[in-house]
């Protein structure tokens, strides 16, 4: 028998997924996106122009929702709810720690 055959499948754990992909798949876009704001060009640190601050703003807030679909269209390629919480939760431990410490250097 080939070794395929023997790994577990997908689970078809639609809520248990959904809700991983829906609540921790929006704060892991809210950090990712954190991130980028203060990491991304001229930071949020810089002195800009009023015209530039509004398009940075309505960039950051526009990219929130196609990360968020993305993060929840993956969800279901997880085996399990239990192993997407782990993951996501894993992520957003991750995401958040690393935008403490750019907020604590800026």
């Amino acid at each position: 028998m080939s070794k395929l055959a023997t790994t577990e499948k997908v689970q078809p754990d639609w809520w248990g997924k959904i809700f991983a992909g829906a609540v921790f798949g929006l704060a892991l876009s809210f950090g990712m996106v954190g991130l980028f704001a203060w990491l991304g060009s001229d930071g949020l640190t810089q002195t800009i122009s009023v015209e530039k601050h509004s398009w940075r703003t309505q960039f950051n807030m526009w990219i929130i929702p196609p990360i968020w679909l993305l993060i929840l269209s993956f969800v279901f390629m997880f085996r399990s709810a239990k192993q997407a919480l782990i993951w996501l939760g894993g992520a957003n431990i991750l995401v958040y720690v690393l935008l403490y410490f750019v907020r604590g250097i800026a």
